[in-house]
């Protein structure tokens, strides 16, 4: 299984400007727009926040211009104990043309030199009731989300006893008819045919479906089938970790398949390896008994358990064992 059905990868979003920021996080952090209101359509190109902190006394080795800034209490402080024209000039050297906007926490009073700045340079200037740290964290925590990086897929995504299982195969092959038949059993639907992927934290997947067809299953014959009112919202969930991929073939009679799972396959998805099964599939096949089984033996794996290797070890010392009293036997002709 060395391919996947997949559409082109995305290392970031097409777009993301301070105005959706504005739209999107505004409320949460209680944004307030002070001044640059002119430039609340300048793009964010960079995931990362930051304090100026020493930057502010005129050190500005490694000081990158181009990340949201935010001026907390201490800044401000300091701010308010230089004249009018060292304040001018610290701030004139940390505001370029490409630093997407400025955020004032604590609720305080930003100095009349900031305002002046912001408005002649189109830099959109907020004022926030929160801490600074509490500002840095959600906005780093909210633009990391935003620029992650992102594919789509197209099969179905379901989970499983707790396992987020990522189903593949051919058009007519039985996907969506599986989940449903997961569904039924207890287990949660996440999205069908559309599925989005994020690569969160550069350590896990993380899949999800898009608005338009958020719970629902296409079956041919039937049609659309909206799961959470079919058979309630336990049985849906809106995002879940990607932890194996299933592809689903039809059985191929000239085809040898593993009969014992010694090995363990792997596919590579946006840098990481994930667990991979290729599962043939034929009239009198209880596809979902099987996901449901691979699920249950993945999670055995998880926790230090592998069966295969265990059955081929006690085979082993088997015939170990005979291959020992064979010896003894042939050694002493008498008995």
């Amino acid at each position: 299984m060395d391919k996947i059905n997949q559409l082109p990868i995305h290392g970031s979003i097409i777009s993301f400007s301070v105005e959706d920021l504005k739209k999107k996080f505004g409320s949460e952090l209680d944004l307030k727009l002070a001044a640059g209101a002119q430039g609340i359509q300048r793009f964010i190109h960079n995931p990362q926040v930051q304090l100026p902190g020493v930057g502010l006394t005129g050190f500005l080795e490694n000081y990158i211009s181009d990340r949201l800034l935010i001026l907390g209490a201490s800044e401000i402080l300091y701010l308010e104990e230089l004249d009018h024209k060292t304040r001018f000039e610290r701030l004139s050297s940390i505001l370029h043309e490409d630093t997407p906007t400025v955020i004032v926490a604590r609720g305080l009073k930003p100095p009349k030199e900031l305002v002046e700045i912001c408005e002649k340079e189109h830099i959109p200037l907020f004022l926030s009731s929160m801490p600074g740290m509490t500002l840095l964290g959600k906005l780093n925590y909210h633009l990391a989300e935003e620029f992650a990086p992102t594919m789509s897929f197209l099969g179905t995504f379901v989970e499983v006893f707790g396992v987020g299982i990522l189903l593949q195969g051919e058009d007519g092959i039985g996907k969506s008819e599986a989940a449903l038949g997961l569904v039924d059993r207890g287990h949660r639907l996440v999205a069908d045919e559309s599925i989005v992927i994020k690569l969160k934290h550069r350590s896990y997947l993380e899949g999800t479906g898009t608005d338009n067809t958020r719970h629902m299953i296409e079956i041919r014959g039937i049609g659309m089938i909206d799961v959470a009112l079919l058979y309630g919202s336990v049985c849906v969930r809106d995002t879940k970790s990607i932890d194996m991929l299933i592809e689903l073939e039809n059985w191929d009679n000239d085809k040898t398949y593993d009969r014992l799972g010694l090995e363990d396959k792997t596919l590579t998805m946006m840098g990481l390896r994930l667990p991979s099964y290729l599962l043939p599939v034929k009239p009198g096949r209880d596809v979902v008994l099987l996901i449901e089984t691979l699920a249950r033996n993945h999670r055995l794996k998880e926790m230090g358990i592998h069966s295969a290797r265990q059955f081929s070890q006690k085979l082993s010392h088997a015939i170990a064992k005979s291959q020992e009293e064979l010896l003894k036997t042939s050694s002493n002709p008498a008995c």
